[in-house]
């Protein structure tokens, strides 16, 4: 009786310790996925994360280093002495970018570099070997066309590289210092300060470069796009506060003029340079409007010249998916496995699909979304953002729907002032 209970409760014991072992077992597992989660989240989100506190004691080493000589700019003074650029928030912060809000002498600018740290840039190469009274004008502005065309596939037989940089540097008679190169330097290896100043003079729909210090330059505060605005733009900012609902006519009519300024951007980067200019990635948080509403281009990491663009799209494939590029897509030539290097798709029809779509629907027209001339906007919104195979094909299909786009998008406007 006694070796019965004893082997009963030996078996007991074991089912209850097996139990208890498979419970532990299962309670670290869960630990460990849980403490792993915690801290992928922490490094994806948290590292990253745009802190106030962060984005001054970067702004300070900025200081520091002008303090120190290292670093220079005119907008150096005004931040670092006279404390008349004011840090205000910061607005978005991922793998060292860094883009920042801040008030100069009362007017709001927007502060932005593409890496954290000056030291993070490449050094100017000819200071480890030249002596600074050595190097020219006309170094620089070698030096500066090859960054150009290295950063923006822009080659140097386009003379309006040099020309620019010339502009810019005419006049000068006391010879380079440390600081003015390495600060030079930092803003070229940026594409985006690039290709602002480059085309700071030739076009009204790129935003305006107000200053540097160090790596960080300053633009043009603008009322940016966000996608989940019912107006894509906050467009109550620029009117009263009696001016309220999407039903309203001066709204209506102010998303006129921006789509009309969006065509007018399209038209612009496609014929008024040496070369095409392709937009990779669009959506309304990459522009921003002026108080006249023009449509401005505030983020291009991901716009490209023809060049750079053939270059991109030149990628090995299976499929014709493998040569989609963001908003930039090829075709795959399946006996080579090699993307073609011409994009098939275009600037307009993105703007028509993420943008056009949306303010022209139906839901937002409202009322007046039966009335002839809204029908017909409907239908050549439409089918510029699903185009079919021949318009791809023909370059005046596309030239004739944009005329259309623009002369209904002009009718309707009128119709609203009616």
């Amino acid at each position: 009786m006694i070796t019965w209970r004893s082997c009963v409760f030996r078996r007991l014991g074991v089912k209850i310790f097996r139990k208890n072992a498979l419970l532990f077992v299962l309670f670290w597992f869960g630990f460990w996925i849980f403490m792993s989660a915690l801290m992928f989240v922490h490094r994806t989100v948290f590292s990253d994360y745009c802190t106030d506190e962060k984005s001054k004691r970067i702004l300070a080493r900025v200081c520091d280093g002008y303090k120190e000589g290292i670093l220079t700019g005119d907008l150096c003074e005004d931040l670092c002495i006279s404390k008349q650029v004011v840090y205000q928030r910061c607005l978005y912060y991922e793998k060292g970018k860094k883009v920042i809000q801040a008030d100069w002498d009362g007017i709001p600018i927007i502060l932005k570099s593409k890496l954290e740290n000056f030291s993070s840039y490449d050094n100017f190469g000819m200071l480890d070997y030249q002596e600074m009274q050595d190097v020219s004008t006309m170094d620089i502005v070698f030096y500066a066309a090859l960054e150009i065309k290295n950063s923006l596939g822009l080659e140097l037989i386009n003379t309006s590289v040099p020309q620019l940089w010339s502009k810019h540097l005419q006049g000068r008679v006391e010879p380079y210092s440390k600081a003015e190169l390495a600060t030079m330097w930092s803003l070229l290896q940026q594409e985006e300060y690039t290709f602002f100043k480059m085309l700071q003079d030739l076009s009204k729909h790129v935003v305006k470069v107000l200053g540097s210090c160090g790596h960080f330059y300053a633009v043009e505060y603008l009322i940016a796009g966000h996608a989940w605005n019912q107006n894509l733009f906050s467009l109550e900012e620029l009117f009263s506060s009696s001016v309220t609902g999407h039903n309203n006519r001066a709204l209506r009519g102010a998303i006129h003029t921006i789509a009309l300024s969006f065509l007018d951007m399209v038209k612009h980067f496609e014929n008024d340079f040496s070369y095409h200019l392709h937009l990779c990635d669009i959506k309304p948080e990459n522009f921003g409007i002026r108080k006249d509403l023009t449509v401005v281009a505030i983020d291009v990491d991901m716009a490209f010249f023809e060049p750079k663009m053939r270059d991109i799209l030149q990628q090995n494939c299976t499929n014709d998916e493998d040569c989609n590029f963001f908003d930039c897509f090829s075709k795959c030539d399946m006996q080579r496995n090699r993307c073609g290097a011409k994009r098939i798709n275009s600037n307009l029809q993105v703007i028509c699909d993420k943008m056009f779509r949306h303010w022209f629907s139906p839901r937002l027209i409202g009322s007046r979304a039966s009335l002839p001339l809204q029908v017909e906007l409907q239908k050549a919104v439409q089918r510029c953002a699903v185009p079919t195979k021949e318009y791809l094909k023909n370059k005046k299909d596309h030239q004739t729907l944009f005329s259309e786009l623009y002369g209904l998008l002009q009718a309707s406007q009128r119709q609203l002032q009616e």
